[in-house]
């Protein structure tokens, strides 16, 4: 037992090692233990240094990773204590000083505290992103962005998911609460958690005192994501509860694998409280233990001697680098060492295979993404390409399946070896020769023949061209077309002094004829009939020989592979399936990224992405592309598999007496419920009171409305008169409608011979109506808007409906603008008297003050987008940036609509994405620099103004442009994670890059929108025209 606690204490200390510095040769390890004499800190700089010493010579290379029958949770490669005495030698006095210390320095800490020394590290960041959090809220500058104010924008739409917020650096945590969450067993244990009644006045240690308030907040939590009205939750309530029970000053974004590891450890710790106190005589079970905690056999040979033994594991933990798929990785992690020697009793070498005996319902697997770079002295990530399928078989690694496998592994590494001989003797057809430049074999053959069957030609290649050389040197125009057509010479033999170069087009490789109208090949100098039917008859059967060849290898080597893959397909080894349930994502760089999961509705048979607040439908193929790897900076960092026969796991409830399904808030018990219908009616609240504020709003428009007085206005005009927008009357009539107005009565009265107020009117108002009924039909280019120049021709484009349109012309002969003469203000009077003629049913009011306000946001988009151009034109980047945004945001919703209801999006997405391109080139050059105050001014740009704007670009993930635009700034700061820099911009580096790649999709409102110039309708037509033009003569930039 002594022995085994010695191995146990050795191996530990080699997976800390590995942890730490990414270096998997236990032979350099095992050096760096001697070294050290047991010192972590030691043997991590001697691993580290970059003179490392690499062993020369074979050692014992493997030991055991764990006390037999302990029932604790033991990771497979978790941390070991940091003082370990050298265990190398025979003496017997160092071994038991290290079993002391061992269980010293184990226990010093659990006894003071309750907390062990890696229960710590997770207090870090949790304290980070709560004073990040808190921080934020203490800026003094303004932030450019703020959430909604309308509570509906915040309103959970029917069944859909609830999000988490970020509360700062915390997409970790919603990543990983969401996977738990939505497995309904999970869910249920943590709902239906009562803490033991023992517990509840005084805590025993600091344990309980951290666990069971937290205990309390997660069902809060997971109450709220059942039955919230809400989109998001805020989970700061339970992140607060983490961060307070451990004290830290070190700030970094959280790992996701430690933290599930430890959000295990402390919900098990809770449920054990809870099971010692329900115990009847009988040990204890625990739900989270049976849950996502399973055995597997470890079975080995140490220096020739067998041992056996059978561990506990939770998160498997699996090596991403040098392996293509998840059951490489597998393989490897389950196969250590010189397995050869476990079937022999002399061996003097090392190695174990791993078995499963017993495998959880949940079975998670902590991909290793991340690897020490001893040349920079920091960890990089793994951006290989990984894949793993939707439903994983396990029998090939269960101790029962040991024999049958062991013959399928011998059988497979027995086909990989002949697939090796032939892949090289493939290789040596397709890549013949033996310059640096190769091809294939029966590629070569062919040039061959085609060479052979060239006429054969008298002369040299460069007779011709000499001989009909100018005095000068130089080849005439005509001259090297009648020498290439007999001759064929090469480009490179033509003087340098040509100013033609032959542009070679023929492609010898995959074509047998020469095109009649290409130059003909070399062709041989002297062949006899008998030579060429010889050599044609070679040639010919020897391209025929290495074709059949290079077809055989290939059809054996597809074989072979096939072979291969469904070596475990037969029925024996598909009887232990596991479900893939939920894949959390991390996208950046080792010391900083976003993390989002992608989780799978068994009910509704489709893949959901959390991505903090967003909750969106999603696909495989979208999975695939952001978790697999070698695509961008994204890939998977944890995958949880679940036992696809234990149904209990995804089971609804059922009401037990009318066997209903029990949805929302019926699932709660009973003190959640009246917490989260507490929380509802709250937020039901929030929408009264907005719905009042509109109403109130509505009711003082309306009330100004009526107000306004319809008494003859002076002869003139006043000067400076505003434009449209901000016209007070109904129709908003500015100058430019008051012509069109005063144009059409004109016409009317010479035209119609019965000149009656009535009748001038009515037909005024008909030739104003063809008009702009003419102007909606025309297909003007880019420049000319008619919409600007009235709204009827907007109505017109978007299908108004006829009442809407009849009213606004009656609205526009009526407005009291038009009492400047008699005859207008005749037609005015009765235009105003047909108004107050038109009862309540026949107009709509509220549908005709809607098209009225959409048109309005239309044209203040149009000026939105007209002075946001004007800035970018005249490089004013920084000041065009937010007259984009909101043209493109106001833009995008007026489109829903309607195609005609808005501007170009594509146009407005391209200047938009530019401006945000231009200034991080500006802000990295900025930081480039490295003086203090360009590198701050540098930041700022960023933080104030990318950042906060690249979830504008992020939500729509079918506009690649837009994505591929965000990859591009990502990058940009990212290359300087592998450079040198100052300590300070380090540092300042370090803060940075998690707000940049840590983006929510969330799209919230900006505080204060950028004021608009007022423009008069000939103004806005006139400038908008003039911009429009400018962007057609430049280059399209790539719209």
């Amino acid at each position: 037992c002594t022995v085994e606690n010695i191995i146990q204490h050795q191996q530990t200390f080699l997976n800390q090692l590995r942890e730490i510095t990414g270096i998997n040769d236990i032979q350099v390890l095992q050096q760096a233990l001697k070294d050290s004499n047991g010192n972590l800190e030691l043997a991590v700089t001697f691993l580290t240094a970059k003179n490392a010493k690499v062993p020369q010579q074979e050692e014992a290379t493997y030991y055991q990773t764990a006390l037999p029958g302990n029932d604790r949770y033991i990771s497979v490669g978790s941390q070991a204590d940091t003082n370990v005495i050298d265990l190398t030698g025979d003496d017997k006095d160092d071994l038991q000083r290290a079993i002391a210390l061992s269980l010293e320095e184990s226990n010093r800490a659990f006894r003071e505290t309750g907390i062990t020394d890696e229960e710590q590290a997770i207090s870090r960041v949790l304290e980070a992103s709560i004073a990040e959090n808190k921080a934020s809220l203490k800026r003094t500058h303004p932030e450019v962005w703020s959430d909604s104010p309308n509570p509906y924008d915040r309103k959970r739409q029917d069944s859909c998911p609830v999000g988490l917020k970020n509360v700062g650096n915390t997409c970790w945590f919603s990543a990983v609460i969401q996977s738990l969450f939505n497995l309904l067993e999970f869910r249920r244990l943590v709902l239906n958690y009562n803490p033991p009644a023992s517990a509840q006045d005084l805590p025993r240690n600091q344990k309980e005192h951290r666990n069971l308030p937290f205990m309390c907040e997660l069902r809060y939590l997971f109450a709220l994501l059942v039955g919230s009205k809400r989109k998001y939750v805020d989970p700061s309530r339970a992140v607060e509860i983490l961060k307070d029970a451990f004290k830290s000053n070190d700030s970094q974004q959280q790992d996701v694998s430690e933290f599930t590891h430890k959000l295990l450890d402390w919900l098990e710790d809770a449920f054990q409280i809870k099971a010692e106190e329900e115990r009847d005589g009988e040990k204890p079970k625990n739900p989270m233990v049976e849950l996502f905690y399973g055995r597997f056999l470890a079975v080995g040979v140490l220096e020739g001697k067998k041992f056996e033994n059978t561990e506990m594991f939770g998160q498997y933990p699996l090596q991403v680098n040098g392996f293509k798929d998840l059951h490489e990785c597998l393989e490897a992690a389950m196969i250590e060492g010189e397995i050869e020697s476990l079937h022999s009793e002399n061996s003097g070498k090392s190695g174990q295979e791993h078995w499963f005996t017993e495998l959880p319902p949940v079975l998670t697997f902590e991909l290793s993404r991340f690897e020490f770079n001893q040349a920079l002295g920091r960890p990089e990530k793994i951006h290989n390409k990984l894949e793993f399928p939707p439903i994983l078989y396990l029998d090939r690694y269960m101790h029962k399946n040991r024999e049958i496998t062991r013959i399928k592994r011998d059988e497979i590494k027995r086909l990989k070896e002949y697939l090796t001989v032939l892949q090289q003797r493939l290789e040596r057809y397709l890549s013949y020769g033996s310059g640096p430049k190769r091809f294939p074999l029966v590629d070569v053959l062919q040039y061959a023949l085609e060479f052979a069957s060239s006429k054969p030609v008298c002369t040299s290649p460069i007779d011709d061209i000499d001989a009909s050389a100018p005095p000068s040197g130089t080849v005439t125009a005509q001259t090297i077309p009648s020498t290439t057509e007999q001759q064929g010479p090469s480009s490179s033999e033509i003087p340098s002094t040509s100013p033609v170069q032959r542009s070679v087009i023929h492609k010898p490789f995959t074509q047998s004829r020469i095109p009649p109208d290409l130059p003909m090949h070399p062709a041989p100098r002297h062949i006899t009939e008998e030579e060429l039917s010889v050599l044609e008859g070679c040639l010919h059967r020897w391209r025929t020989e290495v074709e059949n060849d290079t077809r055989d290898l290939q059809e054996s080597i597809s074989r072979i592979h096939r072979t291969i893959e469904l070596m475990y397909s037969d029925k024996s080894m598909v009887q232990v399936p596991y479900r893939l349930h939920a894949v959390l994502v991390h996208e950046g760089q080792a010391n900083a990224g976003h993390y989002w999961a992608y989780i799978y509705d068994h009910h509704q048979r489709r893949w959901m992405k959390y991505n903090d607040i967003s909750v969106t439908k999603s696909t495989w193929e979208e999975l695939e592309r952001d978790s697999f790897g070698g695509y961008r900076n994204a890939s998977a960092y944890c995958l949880m598999y679940i036992n696809d026969k234990e149904q209990f796991l995804i089971q609804e409830e059922f009401n037990k007496e009318t066997g209903q399904m029990l949805l929302g808030v019926d699932t709660l018990p009973p003190d959640l419920k009246v917490y989260v219908k507490e929380d509802n009616k709250r937020f039901e609240k929030e929408l009264e009171e907005w719905d009042a504020e509109l109403a109130q709003k509505v009711q003082q428009e309306k009330l100004l409305a009526t107000q306004t007085p319809r008494m003859p206005a002076p002869s003139s005009a006043p000067a400076g008169e505003p434009e449209y927008l901000e016209q007070p009357s109904r129709t908003d009539l500015s100058k430019h409608l008051k012509e069109d107005s005063v144009r059409a009565i004109t016409k009317a009265l010479a035209e119609q011979e019965d000149r009656s107020p009535e009748t001038v009117m009515q037909m005024a108002i008909k030739l104003e109506y063809a008009r702009l009924l003419k102007l909606a039909q025309d297909d003007p280019p880019p420049e000319c808007d008619y919409r600007l120049h009235h709204a009827v021709v907007y109505f017109m484009q978007n299908e108004a409906p006829k009442k809407i349109i009849e009213r606004t012309l009656l609205e526009q002969f009526g407005d009291h603008n038009l009492s400047f003469d008699e005859r207008c203000r005749n037609i005015m009077k009765v235009a105003q008297a047909k108004l107050e003629m038109i009862k309540p049913d026949e107009v709509n009011m509220e549908e005709y003050e809607r098209w009225h306000q959409e048109y309005r946001n239309y044209r203040e988009t149009t000026m939105y987008l007209m002075v946001g151009l004007e800035l970018f034109q005249k490089k004013s980047y920084m000041e065009a940036l937010l007259y984009l945004i909101y043209a493109y945001q106001n833009n995008k919703e007026l489109l829903s609509r309607g195609l005609y209801r808005g501007h170009d999006e594509e146009l407005i997405s391209h200047y938009r994405r530019e401006c945000l391109l231009k200034l991080n080139e500006h802000a990295a050059a900025l930081f480039e620099s490295g003086d203090d105050q360009e590198v701050n001014n540098g930041l700022i740009i960023m933080n104030e103004l990318i950042v906060p704007c690249l979830p504008l670009l992020l939500v729509d993930e079918t506009e690649e442009k837009d994505i591929a635009a965000v990859e591009d700034m990502r990058n940009r700061w990212c290359s300087y994670l592998g450079q040198e820099m100052e300590p300070n911009l380090q540092e300042k580096l370090t803060d940075f890059l998690p707000k940049l790649l840590d983006c929510s999709t969330e799209i919230k409102g900006f505080n204060d929108p950028p004021k608009l110039p007022s423009y008069s309708t000939h103004e806005l037509c006139e400038r908008f025209a003039r911009i429009m033009l400018s962007l057609s003569r430049t280059p399209a930039d790539g719209r």
